[in-house]
């Protein structure tokens, strides 16, 4: 066998490993899709004005925290953020809900512990939690040096 004979049999053989591996995870991966959608559907945008208090240690907080159980993708991420900010939610609270509901996800732990592990899952998800807020609050901070 040449190595380009080796190299198609191993391209092919990881190919038709990938395929497996995401179609037994489709299920699973559409449930956390479901339950992404229910949670955005259950918690309506205008709701949100009213938890923020203009706090600047409680409200980067509570972003986070609401941005964490929430989860959203990145693109819708400009609207949400554009409607908090005209609801008049602080910047930071905004930012750091932001950080958080793309990068922290309660509702998908469960699949990711069992997709990547659950020591895993759970650190990157405290470290993104954290640091969503650290993120936050620089950010803003370089915003008002401008």
């Amino acid at each position: 066998m040449s190595k380009k004979e080796i190299d198609k049999a191993k391209i092919s053989e990881a190919l038709i490993k990938t395929a497996r591996s995401l179609w037994n995870s489709s299920p699973i991966l559409l449930g956390v899709i479901l339950l992404v959608s229910l949670a955005n559907t259950l918690f309506p945008k205008s709701v949100f004005g009213s938890l923020f208090k203009n706090n600047p240690i409680l409200d980067p907080l509570i972003g986070s925290s609401l941005g964490s159980v929430l989860a959203g993708n990145p693109i819708t991420s400009y609207i949400v953020s554009g409607e908090l900010l005209k609801q008049g939610v602080s910047l930071v609270a905004v930012t750091s809900f932001i950080v958080a509901w793309v990068t922290v996800g309660i509702v998908q732990l469960p699949a990711e512990s069992l997709l990547l592990g659950k020591k895993f899952a759970i650190v990157r998800n405290i470290t993104s939690f954290i640091f969503s807020i650290v993120v936050a609050i620089i950010t803003v901070a370089m915003v008002n040096l401008l």
